[in-house]
């Protein structure tokens, strides 16, 4: 069984690094936060890093500090774990040369990399596997641990209410409120508190909602114009794209990211009906049935046009 290939790698090594995708979601900064302080407390040296920072909303985790966002040049692993991935590209690290064994853990599809590649889409979260792991591992999660577990569980389900939802989805976020999680104190750090230049970043976007004739999908758009203009990073963007979901009548939504001149980032959602994890991989990106991505280089028109192509295809 896969899990206790896992377990035994983690019982005969020692060095470990622990990483996930770079420009970080909750389920990729909780579970690698939760499985990095599970093997510090199993007296593992353990390395967590993400190329980019932990969002604002997120800082309030217990032990967030722990994450580097740069390694010397000489620094070897036994293990490295690469989690909620999809592509080990997105890790921005040379992972081969950095370690001895590559461990893949996603709930994604086509996600197949890695001396041991723990893949199961039928999980709500990555921090799910985690969870089933730690419980192989026989380890007693801690508070802080649980926190980032939740909360990994919490963003990848919408709140608990994505249609990857299941019985295992309820039973651990239970185990873990049954160590001591407090549930608003998640929800309100994770979804309540944000900064006032998201809320700027939000009245530029708005104006730029298109829904398509048939009502069936919808867009917003973000230039780098509006991040100066309300003085916002990217980071301050997280969740829009559903801000077009929650349209009635619409079942996929979309928000196109400038990120250089010519060059969009489109994310896109799914409430289920069409499979956008096939609709990026068509345009060379991503993802799985109910959230992808994929850049496209061109105008905002042209990258609206061409996605609408596509999707009226789907809809016909």
């Amino acid at each position: 069984m896969i899990v206790q290939q896992i377990v035994e790698q983690i019982e005969k090594n020692q060095r470990f690094l622990v990483v996930a995708h770079e420009n970080p979601d909750g389920d990729a900064i909780g579970s690698t936060l939760g499985l990095a302080l599970a093997l510090k407390a199993m007296g593992k040296e353990v390395t967590a890093f993400n190329a980019d920072t932990v969002p604002e909303t997120m800082t309030f985790l217990p032990e967030s500090e722990i994450f580097c966002h740069q390694l010397a040049e000489t620094e070897m692993y036994d293990v490295a774990f690469v989690l909620d991935a999809g592509d080990v590209e997105r890790s921005g690290l040379p992972l081969r040369q950095r370690c001895r064994i590559l461990i893949n853990i996603d709930h994604h599809p086509y996600s197949t990399f890695g001396d041991i590649c723990y893949v199961d889409t039928s999980a709500s979260a990555t921090a799910i596997l985690i969870y089933r792991i730690l419980n192989a591992c026989q380890f007693q999660l801690n508070l802080n641990i649980a926190k980032a577990l939740y909360l990994a569980i919490l963003a990848d389900t919408g709140s608990f209410r994505y249609s990857s939802v299941n019985e295992e989805t309820f039973t651990v976020a239970g185990q873990l409120i049954g160590l001591g999680v407090d549930p608003w104190e998640m929800a309100s750090n994770l979804y309540e508190s944000y900064a006032p230049e998201r809320m700027r970043l939000l009245g530029y976007i708005l104006p730029t909602l298109e829904i398509s004739d048939c009502g069936r999908y919808a867009s917003v758009a973000m230039s780098q114009e509006m991040l100066v203009q309300a003085g916002a990073t990217e980071e301050h963007a997280e969740g829009f794209v559903n801000y077009p979901r929650a349209i009635r009548g619409v079942e996929v939504a979309l928000f196109f990211n400038q990120f250089s001149k010519d060059h969009y980032k489109v994310s896109f959602r799914s409430r289920g009906t069409i499979d956008v994890g096939s609709l990026a991989r068509q345009l060379g990106g991503g993802g799985h049935h109910n959230a992808a991505g994929a850049k496209i280089k061109g105008s905002l028109g042209f990258a609206r046009s061409l996605v609408a192509q596509h999707l009226d295809q789907l809809f016909s």
